[in-house]
């Protein structure tokens, strides 16, 4: 399947431009005024925030969610380490069948896009492409600033018409009354969509799953208390290092979506006897990063590649803004 428009992309992008015109062009200058300070950088802020919106959306779309490398091979003579993944209905390794070669630990097959994706989270229709080991943070971070814009705008809706009623514009109001009634449906049912689908993520990332694992879980949970034991995700590492794995050591690059942490390390499970850690390698002419995840022998090598010290900066200005949603507080 190939990465870009698609009709629910579309309607997508047509939502954002609609919500950006509407908070921009009417909210505010009805508010505040577009020329006043307060509505100058209220609008400021809120193009902050739809700027790294549509930069997440557009990098989502357009990032390989993570491709299984043609040379994964697991090790199936070493009998000093265990079988780490094996399908739950008999002992066979994990083969996808329908691409021929073994998958890695985590890794599932698409049927929408037709391979497998390492660290498979699900496929998402709204962003034509899978959510998956190499675009999962920009898709976290893409909900996080639709939340805060989302929220925003209707604040500045709900700001807006209370504005007109105290002064009398309620006449002046029916002109734009459409653009009130269009946002406040697409605003109200996106910011509870949205807010609950951030913290489905937060959750997953607090515990180290996926979607499809955590439905796998539920599953291995109930197996293990029929069979007397105590079902733990493989793969928690803790609620701090599963954070720090997905979104960056530093607390500073978590609003980034491009940052010189490795979040492959999410592949590795809890410190086992007999498991070996992953091994690390940086190099610093290309600016890359290797990841050499061994189980035994087999190796699955991911070279991860990283954007311009422009785009971090623009990054870093740009969600600053968003602390400050009533810019008017300091200049009435």
């Amino acid at each position: 399947m190939k990465r870009g428009f698609s009709f629910s992309v579309t309607v997508v992008v047509s939502a954002i431009v609609f919500i950006y015109f509407c908070t921009v062009f009417v909210f505010i200058d009805r508010w505040f005024g577009l020329m006043t300070s307060p509505g100058i950088m209220n609008a400021i802020a809120f193009t902050g925030v739809a700027f790294m919106c549509v930069l997440n959306y557009a990098y989502a779309i357009l990032a390989d969610p993570g491709r299984v490398p043609s040379s994964f091979m697991p090790d199936i003579e070493d009998t000093e380490v265990p079988i780490h993944e094996i399908k739950r209905k008999g002992g066979d390794l994990r083969f996808c069948q329908k691409c021929s070669c073994f998958k890695p630990p985590r890794a599932h097959h698409c049927r929408v896009c037709k391979r497998c994706i390492l660290r498979m989270d699900h496929h998402c229709n709204w962003i034509n492409n899978c959510v998956g080991h190499a675009n999962y943070k920009v898709f976290f971070v893409f909900v996080v600033y639709a939340v805060i814009a989302c929220i925003y705008s209707l604040i500045l809706l709900v700001g807006s018409l209370m504005n007109d009623s105290q002064n009398d514009k309620q006449h002046s109001a029916d002109t734009f009354r459409v653009a009130y009634v269009i946002s406040g449906l697409l605003l109200v049912p996106l910011s509870v969509a949205l807010s609950v689908l951030l913290g489905w993520h937060i959750y997953l990332i607090l515990q180290n799953k996926t979607t499809i694992e955590y439905h796998e879980g539920v599953r291995a949970m109930w197996l293990a208390e029929k069979g007397g034991t105590v079902y733990k995700h493989p793969y928690d590492l803790g609620a701090y290092e599963n954070l720090t794995t997905v979104l960056g050591p530093s607390i500073f690059c978590w609003i980034c979506p491009f940052s010189r942490h490795i979040d492959a390390v999410t592949l590795r499970k809890r410190p086992l006897p007999s498991l070996q850690q992953p091994i690390i390698v940086k190099d610093e002419k290309k600016g890359s990063c290797k990841l050499t995840v061994k189980p035994g022998k087999a190796v699955l090598n991911l070279e991860i590649g990283f954007d311009g010290v422009l785009l971090f900066f623009l990054f870093c200005f740009f969600p600053s803004l968003t602390l400050y949603p009533f810019w008017s507080l300091w200049f009435v």
